[in-house]
């Protein structure tokens, strides 16, 4: 295995417009997954990057708007208030500049390429995941935002291959009894 590269896009960084934070009232990561979603759907490139983040036994949202898009394009999208935030730091990135070509499998290498993923580690603390590790997505890639840059916590697999420790369907806790 060659080592993990260590260049890539730029890192997100702060958008370059406001954050704002959406109170969603939610629970359910799929359900703040499924609202952000149609937001950056509704926004298209006026949303850099949004996130999720647990407040209070509820989901909360944060928006990075580009520059020039105002707060008002989310009031006029959503019946929920969006207010300040001071950033994304901790979320778990859910809409982030390249995204939508994290399908598949494909080296760690292509992740950081392709996306704007600063590091791809393993679980536990097992340092950074070489570039030739095949990643199998599943289609589910969520990182987070630990010092200002997007990392990707992954499990290893048999095979020399790894996948995105958060899955697309979680077990919920105590489910078998």
């Amino acid at each position: 295995m060659s080592p993990a590269p260590t260049a890539g896009p730029p890192d997100p960084g702060p958008a370059a417009g406001p954050v704002v934070a959406l109170d969603t009232g939610q629970a359910s990561l799929r359900e703040a997954d499924h609202l952000l979603r149609g937001l950056a759907a509704a926004l298209g490139d006026g949303l850099v990057l949004g996130c999720t983040h647990f407040a209070g036994g509820a989901v909360v949202l944060s928006l990075g708007l580009a520059g020039g898009v105002p707060v008002d394009a989310v009031r006029a999208l959503t019946p929920l208030a969006p207010r300040p935030a001071d950033g994304h730091e901790g979320g778990r990135a859910v809409v982030f500049p390249g995204e939508a070509a994290l399908r598949g499998t494909l080296p760690v290498a292509d992740v950081l390429a392709r996306s704007a993923v600063a590091r791809v580690v393993l679980l536990g603390g097992g340092g950074d995941v070489p570039g030739d590790v095949p990643l199998v997505t599943r289609d589910h890639v969520r990182p987070l935002v630990q010092a200002g840059r997007l990392v990707l916590t992954v499990d290893p697999l048999a095979g020399g291959r790894a996948t995105p420790f958060e899955t697309p369907t979680p077990t919920p806790c105590c489910a078998d009894h």
